[in-house]
């Protein structure tokens, strides 16, 4: 009786393979593959394994074979099937993808797998195999927003010299507003989180009033300075600056990252910062509120307490940012910016040279 080639397996490839075998995103075909494996490398004969697994022991033998000879690679990639070639989608494939990308149909915003097939008079599946090998995918699209400032690869320069070489006897502190947070209440309570059912929510609410954050990130350590204000013109960025001063060593001077809203360019703000002059105001670039690392803070923020949070009042609501804001600064963690300035600026250049070639089309 034949006896199948026994399979030692290395401490990474047993961990690939069960994470494999039990993974809920893993295609079926994988997960199936990795128990073979795994239990041709316990022992098991191959009609065994094909008897717990209900499959034809031919199947086991196969992809203990390929295992084999190569390893990892030879399971997680299907080999080349026979066959014709597929001549009329070669064909069509230049027609498919120039409509795809160049028009659109007349009643939407952009094709469908079922629409493009039925506008060329083919089937459907022939659009859905031009469309994977091609990597187009019409129903999804990106936002973004060239930033038309004239003085875009100054400012960069700037901010991101003081993120990757902060001044010696200084801090650096990215500020801003967090504006309209909302005080909502939902209409029913919602069911908790049980295993194998995640929580619900109601999809309506009730608005309870708003509040506005006043937030400055330290890069250093990364601790917030942060208090809420019913409104948020130049008279409250005065009053959160004086809270700053308060609660920043004397000695040091301070650097802040801000954004070109108006009310950080006021009069009464540019006479204050000239009164202190241990303050320096650095602005990002217009349509660059990305350049500002307080906004991946206030992401934060958003997902972890508020999104998902119910608010009987602003003051419930308030409650909850300043109990966030201290149990951030009990432990507080930087985060670190990596980009460099030329390489930001060279795809900035890039982008608008596309934008600026569209337009002009």
């Amino acid at each position: 009786m034949r006896i199948a080639q026994a399979i030692e397996l290395s401490e990474i490839e047993f961990k690939t393979l069960r994470s494999c075998s039990r993974g809920r995103r893993t295609p079926v075909r994988l997960m199936k593959r990795a128990k073979i494996i795994l239990m041709a490398a316990e022992g098991h004969p191959n009609q065994r394994i094909a008897e717990l697994l209900e499959i034809d022991p031919r199947q086991v033998s196969r992809w203990r074979r390929r295992f084999i000879e190569k390893r990892l690679a030879g399971i997680e990639r299907d080999a080349p099937r026979g066959g014709r070639k597929a001549k009329k989608r070669e064909r069509m494939a230049p027609l498919i993808i120039e409509t795809t990308t160049q028009t659109k149909p007349s009643n939407a915003t952009h094709w469908s797998v079922r629409t493009l097939a039925e506008s060329l008079g083919i089937d459907k599946s022939m659009v859905h195999r031009v469309w994977q090998a091609s990597g187009l995918k019409p129903h999804l699209a990106k936002t973004f927003k060239v930033s038309r400032d004239k003085k875009f690869a100054e400012k960069v320069i700037d901010v991101v010299g003081l993120y990757l070489n902060p001044p010696e006897h200084a801090m650096v502190l990215c500020a801003d507003e967090k504006t309209s947070v909302q005080a909502l209440d939902r209409t029913q309570p919602g069911l908790p989180l049980v295993r194998g059912r995640c929580g619900t929510m109601t999809h309506d609410y009730k608005r309870n009033g708003t509040t506005t954050l006043f937030a400055a990130l330290e890069m250093t350590e990364g601790s917030v300075i942060g208090t809420c204000m019913n409104r948020h013109r130049h008279q409250e960025w005065i009053k959160f600056l004086k809270l700053i001063d308060q609660q920043t060593p004397a000695d040091l001077d301070l650097h802040l990252i801000v954004d070109n809203y108006s009310t950080h360019k006021h009069p009464k703000v540019k006479a204050w910062f000239k009164r202190h002059p241990r303050f320096h105001q650095h602005f990002v670039p217009t349509s660059s509120s990305w350049l500002n690392m307080v906004e991946r803070w206030f992401r934060d923020l958003t997902d972890k307490r508020i999104r998902r949070g119910v608010f009987k009042s602003v003051t419930d609501l308030v409650a909850a940012i300043e109990a966030y804001i201290q149990h951030h600064n009990n432990n507080p963690k930087p985060f670190v910016w990596t980009a460099k300035a030329e390489d930001i600026i060279a795809k900035y250049r890039r982008a608008k040279a596309v934008l600026d070639k569209v337009q002009t089309a």
